[in-house]
């Protein structure tokens, strides 16, 4: 008896069936709803808008802190005419600078960093007022020469705007901000004589790496 060839032999294929369509429904399980996400920023326009790198100095370690990396915008309310400055980190979207420009303010350039400067405010971006110094830098000289010039620009135009009732009293909790402060370096240098702020010295701390 010879078995078979299985070379020869054939096996039988069962044909797949193709998908068919039965012209059935099926209703999502879930219904989503269109949500409005308000930003805070509804009763504003941006007079400028550019991608940067903001960090805070911190005077307990001495040193300067990144803040995060996004856009930072100057947004001019559309009643008020009040400008205040405002950045978020590019992904997250969280808040890491948020004040108001008033006229007391001036921005400088960050010595030895012709892309970068600084300024001081009383920022909110925490929810609480904060006396900050801030450094932020641009992708280019240019950008940087832009965002001093507009600040400086939004700054002067906001003393003739009559904002003298508010940046008096910003600048009132500013110069308080600012004696606490300096109370609390009179009481590390009584406790620390060799640590030396370099705000202290009349200069400025050195530049983020």
């Amino acid at each position: 008896m010879s078995s078979p060839d299985p070379e020869h032999r054939e096996e039988e294929e069962t044909p797949t069936a193709e998908d068919e369509d039965t012209g059935a429904q099926v209703a999502p399980i879930v219904k989503l709803e269109h949500v409005s996400v308000t930003t805070g920023e509804e009763d504003e326009h941006a007079i400028l808008d550019l991608k940067s790198k903001l960090y805070r100095f911190d005077k307990d370690g001495n040193q300067w802190k990144e803040r995060g990396a996004g856009t930072v915008k100057f947004l001019k309310h559309k009643e008020t005419g009040k400008v205040r400055l405002v950045m978020r980190q590019s992904k997250t979207l969280k808040i890491c600078a948020n004040h108001l420009v008033i006229p007391t303010m001036s921005v400088q350039e960050h010595a030895g960093n012709d892309k970068s400067c600084v300024w001081h405010a009383a920022d909110f971006a925490d929810g609480e007022l904060k006396d900050e110094l801030f450094c932020i830098r641009f992708g280019s000289v240019e950008n940087c020469k832009t965002f001093m010039e507009m600040f400086q620009e939004v700054a002067e135009s906001q003393q003739k705007t009559g904002e003298n009732k508010d940046a008096s009293a910003a600048a009132g909790l500013l110069e308080q901000l600012s004696v606490e402060d300096k109370k609390t370096e009179e009481r590390v240098s009584e406790t620390e004589p060799g640590k030396v702020d370099a705000e202290k010295k009349g200069k400025e701390p050195p530049s983020p790496t």
